[in-house]
């Protein structure tokens, strides 16, 4: 096969490497998926070392449940390259370029209002993907995570939400591409540095803004009510410097019940996030839980005695989360990042990606061999340069530089553990990650091929090891 592309034209090699390069990175994750998903079927016992981590019951469930996810990756991976295979042979992409422009003709604007045209094939291609999407979207989410426990939306709620972010993205996507295109087009032979700023500026307008506006749009944010755990949060955040100003309590749980804890914003403006699913005494799931308890039981008593447990009303969820000093803790780890400056190096090292990108997008651009491999011959629009370069020409880059950042994030990860240690966390800390793995249903057994490639975070012994020597 190799040597058949070798004998073609150089828009065919080129064509026909980007597709052997993509059919290879699938080929290899597929290896790697199969080698996980057979030390789910084969781990059906619990370790000796995780006797005192997790019970049999839960273990098993979090097998299946991976499990689940595993076998659904696969066919929803085997549809994607697949698409995108057809895609690329099919001509799909300068057939949405034509179908864009003659949407624009119908307006009376010609080839010559390129980004009009470029938004709308943007448009047309982000709702093609979006609607392509939508069927594995809805099995995963009420049918994986709804047999697992974990669903909490309607199908109601599921579509209105759908749209929403279609709409929001839509709403930011299409104004930051148009002046990207429009400076790109004005730039002159340094465009690649201003183009650059550009999208510095707009990453951090939109992390700036994200919490405040973007995301309340999707969920709920609300002061963290006064009391010991606000104060504690207050006290250690002043410990380290942090320069807190508000701490919110997300809705998480209308949508899912895994949870989560985040910080953003820069300067002297800093907030946190906590999920509600994540502080056992918030977390509306508990309440929930806590009331279909003394339905089942009345309903028990009410019963006949021979009824067996399995047709009795059980509640969707058990009780979940951490206690206060669990959850200071987690966010210990989180404020780690912060003060060892991890914040800072991943943003520092997504710019210099970024220019480095842009640069060499700068050489390759009028490169007319690149758009004739995808089909375009006689014309050279600029977004699609940005898509063939970036998206196809870039992938061996891609996925190196993908490996190595999940390496660089392990290390921090271990590193924020080591800085929650030093402030006498490492007792909560341990918990927590056990109970954050049962409430998760994570799988704590890895295999070590699949691990390395994939896990940005440590598997859960591995901490657990670097934390049980030292605890306070």
């Amino acid at each position: 096969m190799f040597e058949a592309v070798s004998e073609l034209n150089t828009e065919s090699r080129i064509f026909y490497s980007v597709l052997l390069f993509s059919w290879a990175v699938y080929l290899w994750e597929a290896y790697l998926a199969q080698r996980q998903r057979k030390t789910y079927r084969h781990t059906t016992l619990v370790p000796e070392e995780l006797g005192m981590i997790m019970d049999s019951e839960t273990f098993e469930k979090s097998r299946l449940y991976q499990l689940d996810k595993s076998n659904f990756g696969f066919w929803s991976g085997l549809y994607s390259e697949i698409e995108g295979t057809l895609i690329l042979l099919l001509g799909g992409i300068p057939f949405l370029w034509k179908v864009s422009g003659n949407i624009m003709g119908r307006f009376g604007l010609g080839p010559e209002y390129e980004i009009s045209q470029s938004l709308t094939f943007l448009f047309l291609a982000t709702l093609f993907s979006a609607t392509t999407g939508l069927p594995w979207s809805i099995y995963n989410t009420f049918v994986i995570e709804e047999k697992h426990g974990f669903n909490q939306q309607t199908l109601g709620f599921f579509f209105k939400d759908a749209l929403k972010k279609f709409a929001v993205t839509q709403c930011i996507l299409l104004p930051v591409t148009s002046l990207l295109l429009y400076i790109i087009k004005i730039g002159g032979d340094y465009f690649f540095i201003y183009a650059w700023l550009f999208t510095l500026i707009v990453s951090l307008v939109l992390v700036t803004i994200y919490a405040d506006y973007i995301a309340p749009l999707f969920d709920k944010f609300t002061p963290l009510p006064e009391g010991e755990l606000k104060l504690n949060i207050e006290e250690m955040a002043r410990g380290i410097s942090f320069p807190l100003t508000k701490v919110y309590v997300v809705e998480g749980s209308k949508r899912s019940s895994h949870s989560n804890a985040y910080f953003y914003g820069f300067f002297k403006n800093k907030r946190i996030v906590l999920f509600d699913t994540l502080l056992e005494d918030h977390s509306p799931l508990n309440k929930v839980a806590a009331n279909d308890n003394i339905d089942t039981q009345t309903a028990a008593g009410d019963s006949n005695e021979n009824e067996t447990a399995e047709s009795k009303p059980r509640p969707k969820n058990k009780r979940q989360g951490c206690s206060n000093q669990e959850v200071l803790a987690v966010l210990g780890h989180e404020l780690g990042h912060w003060k060892l400056g991890h914040t800072v190096k991943n943003i520092v090292i997504s710019q210099v990606n970024s220019f480095f990108c842009f640069f060499l997008f700068a050489v390759l651009m009028h490169k007319k061999e690149l758009f004739s491999a995808f089909g375009f011959y006689d014309t050279q629009p600029t977004l699609i340069g940005l898509m063939i370069i970036f998206q196809f020409i870039f992938s061996p880059y891609n996925e190196v530089l993908s490996f190595s950042l999940t390496v660089l994030s392990r290390r921090f990860e271990f590193q924020a553990d080591a800085f929650a240690k030093e402030l006498g966390k490492a007792t909560d800390l341990y918990s927590a990650l056990i109970k954050l793995n049962k409430d998760n249903l994570g799988f704590p057994v890895a295999d070590w091929l699949y691990s390395m490639w994939h896990y940005s975070h440590p598997p859960l012994l591995e901490r657990l090891r670097a934390l049980k020597d030292k605890r306070d």
